[in-house]
């Protein structure tokens, strides 16, 4: 019998023969459940009693206890790993209110910041995809591109900076009536001014490194292309390539607002911009880098031994201003803010009509 029990202990000590039920003594908890599959029947542990009493004296045996309930099962609050896009739009219209309350000199930081950020991007992209073609063919190029010149606007928005394109969001805040239409008209104003200036420094930086010079001149080669692209654009095509573009960012600025962790942010903000630049839409921040760094590169010797006197003579700040930067920057405001502000600003924030029907918190 006792050898036969895991819980049956017997030794010799100094006082003589000692025997016990480790259950007894150490009070475990049982149940006749457990009880009866180890064999501890009413029979047995009489058996067991009287061994111990016989060798000490006094005896225990564990007694049985009622039948344990299983605990309740409980249902936790999921987590959201993102807002709703209700919750989004409350965040714009709130964000609108903070933006437009920025001082001069924040403002005006900000945006240089932003602007360089974008220039950055296209630094990466140029560099990145200055001969990749050759190896992956056009459309992973195209793709590779779009993934490294998302790091602009990664900045942009996990580092804290004012970027006119994003700012087109400001609108769902003027519907709401958290701002006034001269409050985003301003911010607009002084942030696409000093985006530009942003763009500018990274240009100088960037000519002055030297870097552009690199793969026997395929850098130079590529930034001429790329200027001479978008400055030969027909104003039509400018204009609907401005339109989705800035539909997609607006989109990337309004999905990163509903991640929680730095991670989600990123993935937000990369799918959206890799797919503007891998099908060509136009950026008019974007465009103050490519294009000004085309015009200071055509001047080198370089570029002059390696591209067509005609590609270098129609980049120029005619061609840029009045046949890319304008159209374009009409349609990123198109985009931004009819297919983005405006619509979720309807489908989210409009106050609803007296009649109007809402199901599950919708109209």
């Amino acid at each position: 019998m006792s050898e036969k029990c895991a819980f049956w202990n017997e030794y010799d000590s100094i006082a003589g023969h000692i025997c016990y039920c480790e259950l007894a003594a150490f009070n475990r908890p049982v149940n006749p459940q457990f009880l009866g599959a180890i064999g501890c029947t009413p029979e047995k542990r009489k058996e067991c009693m009287q061994s111990m009493e016989y060798a000490t004296g006094a005896g225990v045996i564990p007694e049985e206890l009622p039948e344990l309930q299983p605990a309740p099962i409980t249902t936790a609050a999921p987590v959201l790993s993102c807002d709703p896009p209700s919750e989004i739009a409350k965040s714009v219209s709130g964000a609108a209110e903070k933006k437009t309350a920025l001082a001069a000199p924040a403002l005006v930081m900000l945006a240089i910041l932003a602007g360089a950020y974008i220039g950055l991007g296209g630094v990466m992209f140029t560099i990145i995809t200055n001969d990749l073609a050759l190896y992956i063919g056009d459309g992973l190029s195209r793709l590779v591109g779009g993934v490294t010149f998302s790091i602009g606007l990664i900045l942009v928005i996990l580092g804290g900076a004012e970027l006119f394109t994003g700012n087109n969001l400001l609108v769902a805040g003027y519907l709401d009536k958290k701002v006034t239409g001269k409050q985003v008209l301003s911010n607009w104003f002084w942030v696409y001014l000093f985006n530009f200036v942003g763009a500018l420094v990274v240009v100088a930086l960037f000519y002055y490194s030297g870097i552009w010079k690199a793969n026997d001149g395929g850098i130079a080669t590529r930034i001429i292309s790329i200027a001479y692209v978008k400055t030969t654009l027909p104003w039509g095509e400018a204009l609907f390539r401005g339109i989705l573009c800035n539909w997609l960012v607006c989109l990337a600025v309004w999905i990163a607002l509903a991640g929680k962790d730095a991670i989600s942010k990123i993935l937000a903000i990369m799918i959206p911009i890799t797919a503007f630049v891998a099908a060509g839409f136009e950026h008019s921040i974007a465009n103050m880098f490519f294009i000004p760094m085309g015009m200071l590169v055509k001047n080198s010797a370089l570029a002059q031994s390696l591209v067509s006197p005609v590609m270098l003579e129609t980049i120029t700040w005619q061609t840029f201003i009045m046949g890319n930067l304008v159209p374009v920057t009409i349609g990123n405001i198109i985009g931004g803010v009819f297919f983005v502000a405006v619509a979720y600003w309807t489908c989210y924030l409009r106050p609803s009509m007296p009649g109007t029907i809402i199901l599950n918190g919708r109209v």
